[in-house]
């Protein structure tokens, strides 16, 4: 014996919305929970199918007092529906006059780009300047290295890292300074923590090597 099967989510919300059609009354959501099982939606998901017909317009819900109600009528949705197919008209007449527009302009491109021996002969040109221009461009990657300006850069680059560095560097002994002063009874737990965070006893300051010191120096 087969498996009774269970309501989708689009026949929960047309069982739901008979409820309010048949009798054009408001309801309580505790009310809807009792008389949805007698459509054949469970109590348990009356709230979220509720909930979902309101989001789309489909029920309408107010708060009078203390008490929420819910309520739809066929006038409704039909007046709902009749938007939608509005909204879904005009729509999809600017994509008609959208597609109209680049028919239009494609067709105007089209114009002095058509098949020809000069056209054919003026793309093969093109392909081959493309080519030697990507070649060229390859080839002179390979000097950047002795490019002038590059080193010029590169040497400004090292001269504000270099600095830079010796600036923090000079920043954490400031602040060590600092803790040995003020927590002179934890200098064993901030030994610890320094070798932690990498600052060991070789720390210091960054010295350049003789050749970047005078390349920078020039």
């Amino acid at each position: 014996m087969s498996k009774k099967r269970g309501l989708s989510l689009e026949e929960k919300r047309e069982k739901m919305l008979q409820i309010f059609y048949e009798s054009q009354d408001f309801y309580l959501l505790k009310e809807l929970e009792k008389m949805g099982p007698r459509k054949g939606v469970i109590a348990q998901s009356v709230k979220d199918v509720i909930q979902s017909l309101v989001d789309d317009d489909l029920v309408s819900k107010d708060k009078i007092g203390t008490s929420v109600y819910f309520w739809s009528l066929p006038s409704c949705a039909g007046n709902q529906l009749r938007n939608v197919t509005c909204k879904l008209d005009s729509e999809l007449q600017g994509s008609k006059n959208r597609h109209s527009q680049l028919v239009e302009q494609c067709e105007t491109l089209k114009k002095g780009r058509e098949e020809s021996d000069e056209r054919e002969v003026a793309l093969a040109d093109l392909k081959a300047i493309e080519l030697k221009h990507k070649e060229l461009k390859d080839e002179l990657a390979k000097f950047r290295d002795n490019d002038p300006a590059a080193f010029e850069a590169m040497k400004d680059a090292i001269g504000v890292a270099h600095a830079s560095a010796n600036r923090w560097t000079d920043n954490i002994f400031t602040l060590k300074q600092w803790c040995t002063n003020n927590f002179p009874q934890a200098k064993e737990q901030l030994e610890n923590l320094y070798k932690e965070v990498g600052i060991t006893d070789d720390f210091d300051y960054l010295e350049l090597a003789p050749v970047l010191l005078k390349a920078v120096a020039d």
